[in-house]
């Protein structure tokens, strides 16, 4: 369920950067608002506005799209941050009335600079109230002690507060918001590749991710993910589903759902063509001089890491690029799955698999939160397609035999 979701993002949020300790709800909106009166001076000294309607549109924009991640409904995060943007702009003009009356004059020294200091720890604690409201941690009751909020501005701030609502599942989240987030790695044809950032996402995976919003009445948003990064960004929410030929294990299986299988394979190596002969077996693979190129933070990495003892392992970030190193003599081998093998084979003549079968066995499907009424809404779309062929038909369309 989102409540059980939101709170292991809770624990993530603590976790992060300083290793903050947890906090209540109180503490943390006072900390915030506590930081008013840096800007208030800040702003005093520069003659600055205290209202900037234009910021404030990009901070409620950007603080809902994060909420998001947490399951709390946009109407319901919306109010309550821009309850905290009224109480702090209470606490700020609050302040400048003092200075303007003399009664304490305006601090001058050791002000901290809005953008790189202030704002950043502002965006901070901002996260960790979202969360902390979200999961219930911070209790039933807001007590603000700030200097500057009065009664009124603190009853619309705990009002707020009270107010945030989850929704009951991400399906539930993707019907009411419109959208399907995608996350994807756009480094692994045939299943999702695309050239450049500035260049769209293209690759079997994407085209099911698009019939899936399509199934679900949503438009798809992509979101781009890295192998080192995927199980981070699924676990803070970033994204509804990742597609891309994410390869079912173990480790991801303690953090998230798998949908059905759609594609079944196994690692194998591929080489040059000439030096083939050379890499017929793990054991030629794993020998002292021998490169084996490897893209970090994937099954790929995991099979090297616990299969080679003697090889040199040689890491290259961009999956896209890597095997242009075995083509320049950089690297001598790589072990990647199987369909990747014949993929590459069939669009560079000079690279070749060594071997005729795969080193291990493993299945692709969709990665999804720990949420079971999706998980049933993404198995019964899957299997669908699978059962009219559309999953066979994608895969030939991109030159690749579909097995089980």
């Amino acid at each position: 369920m989102w409540r059980s979701f939101a709170c292991v993002v809770v624990l993530l949020v603590a976790c992060s950067a300083s290793a903050h300790k947890e906090q209540s709800l109180d503490a943390l909106v006072n900390e915030r608002l506590g930081l008013m009166r840096d800007v208030a001076a800040y702003k005093w000294h520069r003659q600055l506005d205290i209202e900037d309607r234009q910021r404030e549109a990009e901070v409620l924009r950007r603080s809902v799209q994060e909420a998001l991640t947490l399951g709390v409904t946009p109407v319901s995060a919306e109010g309550f941050f821009r309850a905290q943007i009224e109480a702090a702009k209470a606490v700020q003009s609050h302040w400048f009335a003092r200075w303007a009356a003399g009664e304490p004059s305006a601090p001058k020294d050791a002000v901290p600079d809005l953008v790189s200091e202030t704002r950043p720890r502002l965006m901070d604690l901002g996260a960790r109230i979202l969360a902390a409201a979200a999961s219930g941690y911070g209790g039933a009751s807001l007590t603000l002690t700030v200097e500057g909020v009065d009664g009124q501005t603190a009853a619309r701030l705990q009002e707020a507060a009270r107010g945030l609502r989850l929704f009951a599942h991400r399906l539930e989240q993707i019907r009411a918001t419109g959208e399907l987030r995608v996350g994807t790695t756009g480094d692994y044809a045939p299943f999702t590749h695309r050239g450049s950032a500035a260049e769209p996402f293209a690759g079997i995976d994407v085209e099911m991710a698009m019939d899936l919003a399509d199934a679900l009445g949503v438009r798809p948003v992509f979101v781009p993910t890295s192998w080192p990064t995927l199980m981070e960004d699924l676990s803070a929410g970033r994204f509804d589903i990742a597609m891309g030929g994410v390869s079912i294990t173990a480790e991801r299986r303690r953090v998230g759902y798998f949908s059905i299988p759609y594609y079944s394979g196994g690692k194998t190596p591929i080489a040059l063509c000439a030096q083939a002969a050379r890499f017929g077996t793990l054991a030629e693979i794993d020998s002292p001089g021998v490169r084996v190129i490897v893209n970090p933070g994937g099954t790929n990495e995991r099979f090297v890491r616990a299969s080679l003892r003697r090889a040199e392992v040689v890491m290259h970030p961009d999956n896209r690029t890597i095997f242009e190193e075995i083509l320049a003599g950089r690297a001598d081998v790589m072990i990647t799955d199987r369909i990747e093998v014949a993929l590459q084979s069939s669009r560079q003549p000079r690279l070749c698999g060594t071997m005729d079968r795969t080193l291990n066995h493993q299945d692709k499907a969709y990665l999804l939160p720990t949420d079971n009424p999706w998980k049933r809404y993404v198995d019964d779309w899957l299997y669908q397609r699978l059962r009219i062929g559309m999953v066979n038909a994608l895969f030939r369309a991109h030159g690749v035999r579909l097995a089980h």
